[in-house]
């Protein structure tokens, strides 16, 4: 197989490769006492929640390469040397006693396993039998929401800096692929290595998108800092490639607006689909222009992210999440993800089906509505639409706390003919 090139210069290019992960016992393995500390509200049905991935990864297989992060994880563990020095740093990072050399002499399956899903605690002393923990390594229940851990901007590829300790392997791991996988072709940049003080700084994919390849817009809120969008500007500024970078402050509560993502996406060269009341309605939450034109920095306050991008070149027509009769059928399906898609072509986006007044809005847009299931058993051809909205089923998925972008981590798209 020939190597894959990153390059991600928008949110719609026609998606080429993407990775993603299909949930498994970590998902499993959160009971109500450990929820809150694994990020969750509510514990999930995995059997429901794998049949839902299974058929979303089904409809990104009709239109791009589709890699699983178990697969390519393994992968890189058949060097030893990328292996031993992989796991060193995560049993020293996580302050792990556990007998590291039996964990290396482990099959590279049953180590990826472990590392994903969690290493039971061998409670073979006192401290440990006392321990109210079960695993000494914790398993991974958030990592299925792919696109925070790593970000593909251009030809790069930005190493999250999460905002939970919970979540720091999911970074560890994406940064161990991207550096040593054989197959991908990229550089990376993390934050916890090219600055003396990260403590603040907190990146997290759901709040980056990639507008253009000289435009980012980025929320900052629950997820990520200020001095993560810092850290993100004095990088782009060595590049020289991104011009603007336009900052959307969001609300701390409820939980579902933990990310941009869940207010705001694109769906084509010309729509984007919105949460009103947090993107267009006048509110607190400021919307910010960094200028990097002319290699200097110019910060100013502007009307809303659409207003800034037309003055850009990039004149986006408002889909509305949850339509615009009723401020309490808007709140309810963002809460179920309403906003949260991910374009696999210009026009061509993948969101849950449950969510019917976002998906009349879509209608009324130009957006055909086509089932995945009928999709997947071959009912409909997408050859024969120009513009469409491919509906999953979503009632555990949705329960997790994202939707279609924040399950998926594109890896490579077509350019965009702006």
């Amino acid at each position: 197989m020939d190597k894959i090139k990153v390059q991600v210069s928008s949110e719609i290019g026609e998606l080429e490769a993407v990775i993603v992960h299909t949930p498994g016992q970590e998902v499993a393995s959160m009971t109500p006492k450990n929820a809150e500390r694994a990020l969750y509200s509510d514990i999930l049905n995995l059997s429901v929640a794998q049949k839902e991935y299974c058929q979303f990864k089904g409809v990104l297989e009709k239109h791009a390469q589709v890699f699983e992060m178990r697969d390519l994880l393994s992968d890189i563990l058949k060097d030893n040397s990328v292996k031993e020095s992989f796991i060193t740093d995560v049993f020293k990072d996580e302050s792990i006693d556990d007998n590291i050399e039996y964990f290396l002499s482990l099959n590279n399956t049953e180590i990826t396993k472990q590392l994903i899903e969690g290493l039971v605690m061998k409670k073979n002393n006192l401290t440990r039998f006392f321990d109210k923990d079960r695993y000494s390594l914790r398993p991974l229940h958030n990592f299925f929401f792919m696109r925070d851990a790593s970000m593909s901007i251009n030809s790069s590829v930005l190493i999250g800096k999460m905002a939970s300790r919970v979540r720091d392997r999911e970074t560890k791991i994406m940064e161990a692929i991207f550096n040593n996988h054989p197959l991908l072709e990229t550089t990376t940049y993390n934050p916890t290595k090219l600055t003396n003080n990260s403590n603040n700084i907190s990146i997290e994919g759901g709040d980056v998108l990639v507008a253009r390849e000289d435009v980012l817009v980025i929320g900052t809120g629950l997820r990520t800092t200020s001095q993560g969008i810092d850290f993100i500007l004095e990088q782009v500024k060595a590049k020289k490639r991104i011009k603007h970078i336009i900052v959307q402050e969001l609300p701390e509560s409820p939980e579902s607006f933990i990310h941009l993502d869940m207010v705001f996406t694109f769906l084509d060269k010309n729509k984007c689909m919105v949460y009103e009341p947090v993107i267009l309605q006048p509110n607190k939450y400021r919307t910010v222009h960094i200028n990097l034109e002319n290699e200097k920095v110019k910060i100013s306050t502007v009307d809303n992210i659409l207003a800034i991008l037309k003055q850009l070149g990039i004149d986006l027509e408002p889909v509305f999440c949850g339509g615009q009769a009723d401020p309490w059928t808007q709140e309810r399906e963002q809460w179920h993800s309403g906003a949260n898609f991910v374009a696999v072509g210009p026009g061509k986006v993948i969101g849950y089906g449950r969510n019917n007044y976002t998906m009349e809005e879509m209608n009324k847009h130009g957006f055909e509505i086509i089932r995945a299931r009928d999709l997947l058993k071959n009912k409909v051809d997408i050859a024969d639409y120009e513009k469409y909205v491919i509906t999953i089923d979503g009632s555990e998925l949705a329960r997790g706390g994202g939707g279609a972008r924040c399950m998926s981590m594109p890896i490579r798209r077509k350019s965009v003919n702006w």
